[in-house]
C-alpha cells in the first residue's frame, strides 16, 4: 500500500537575503566590523530555528520569535544574551519588512525581555595604582606593558579601540588621541601626562626593536612584531591583577568602568564623561553614576543638618 507523502519545501538558503541585511547594516547604518559579525552570528540561530520549522522570510510571525528565544532559554543563555539576540532579530524584522519581504511590522508588538541594569564592578584607586605598577622593570616588556596599562586608565577606550590604535592616532605633544568606537563614531580623548611618559618610553626604546622587519603601524605590538590582539591585552590585564594582589578577576573593560567612575567621584561633569566614552546615550554613562559607602557617609556628615 503507497502512502501519499507530503511534499517537502527545499531548506531555506540564506545568503540571500541575510547577506543583504549585513551589507545593509555594515555600509548604511555604519556599524563595526565587530557588530556585524556579532549580527551574523546571532541571526544564523534564527535562521536554524526558521529553518527547523520551514518558515520562510515571508511567513514569519511572532510566535516563531518566541519559539526562537524560548530555545535560547533552554539552553540555558544569560537573560543579557537573550536581550542581544532579540535585538538582532527586531533589527532584521525590521529590514524585511523595509524591503517589503514581511508584509508586517512584528517590531511594533515586540517587547524586549527586561533586564537589570547592574552596576559596573570597579577597583579602588589604591589598587589601580598597584596594577599600574605590577609591571616589573626587569621585564623585556615592561615598557609595552607599563604604557598599555597607563593609557587604558587614562583614556577609558574599550579593548577593541585600543588595538585599533594606529601610530597617526595619537599626538603625544598635544597629548590627544583620535579614537575610532562603535559605528565608526571617532572622538578625541585627552591622554594624560603618565600616559604620555610611558608611551614616549615605548616609542623610542622597546617598540622599534619589537618591530624589526615587519611594516605595521599598530601601537602594541606582541614579541614577534605582530599588533597585540584583544585576548594578548587580556590576557596581561588579568596577567597584573594577579601580580598587584587584587583577587577578583579584572578585564580590559574593569579599566574602563574605572576610568568612567572615578572621573565622576572627582567631580566631572556626566556629559564629558559620556563624550570621553563615547556612549550614544547619556542614560549608559549614568550607570557610573553610583556612589560607594564612604562617600555616602561623607556626604551625609557634610550636609545633613543633624549627621
Amino acid at each position: 500500500m503507497l502512502v501519499a507523502t507530503r511534499p517537502t519545501r527545499p531548506k531555506i538558503k540564506p545568503a540571500p537575503v541575510v547577506k543583504r541585511f549585513l551589507d545593509y547594516i555594515f555600509l548604511e547604518c555604519g556599524l563595526s566590523g565587530e557588530t556585524v559579525t556579532a549580527y551574523q552570528s546571532d541571526l544564523r540561530e534564527f535562521w536554524n530555528c526558521l529553518v527547523d520549522a520551514d518558515v520562510e522570510p515571508s511567513e514569519i510571525t511572532f510566535e516563531d520569535v518566541q519559539r526562537h528565544l524560548m530555545q535560547l532559554h533552554d539552553r540555558g543563555l544569560k537573560l543579557s544574551s537573550i536581550v542581544r539576540h532579540f535585538s538582532t532579530v527586531k533589527v532584521f524584522l525590521r529590514f524585511l519588512n523595509n524591503e517589503k519581504i514581511l508584509r508586517r511590522d512584528l517590531t511594533t508588538i515586540m517587547e524586549s525581555p527586561r533586564r537589570w541594569r547592574t552596576i559596573p564592578r570597579v577597583i579602588r584607586y589604591d589598587q589601580v595604582k598597584s596594577l599600574l605598577h605590577a609591571p616589573n622593570l626587569q621585564d623585556e616588556f615592561f615598557l609595552r606593558d607599563r604604557a598599555l596599562l597607563e593609557l587604558m586608565y587614562a583614556t577609558g577606550m574599550r579593548v577593541s579601540e585600543v588595538v585599533g590604535l594606529s601610530l597617526d592616532s595619537i599626538n603625544l605633544k598635544l597629548g590627544y588621541l583620535r579614537c575610532m568606537g562603535k559605528g565608526r563614531k571617532e572622538r578625541i580623548v585627552p591622554i594624560g601626562s603618565h600616559a604620555i611618559e610611558a608611551l614616549t618610553h615605548y616609542y623610542e626604546d622597546l617598540r622599534p626593536r619589537l618591530l624589526g622587519e615587519n611594516h605595521t603601524a599598530a601601537i602594541f605590538l606582541s614579541r614577534t612584531g605582530r599588533p597585540l590582539d584583544r585576548t594578548n591585552i587580556w590576557r596581561l590585564v588579568r596577567k597584573y591583577a594577579v601580580i598587584a594582589g587584587i583577587e577578583y578577576k579584572v578585564s580590559p573593560h574593569t579599566l574602563r568602568h574605572c576610568f568612567a567612575t572615578h572621573l565622576l567621584h572627582g567631580g566631572a561633569d556626566l556629559r564629558v564623561v559620556q563624550e570621553l566614552l563615547g556612549h550614544a546615550d547619556v542614560t549608559t554613562t549614568q550607570i557610573y553614576t553610583h556612589v560607594n559607602e564612604t562617600q555616602l557617609q561623607r556626604i551625609h556628615e557634610k550636609c545633613h543638618p543633624r549627621p
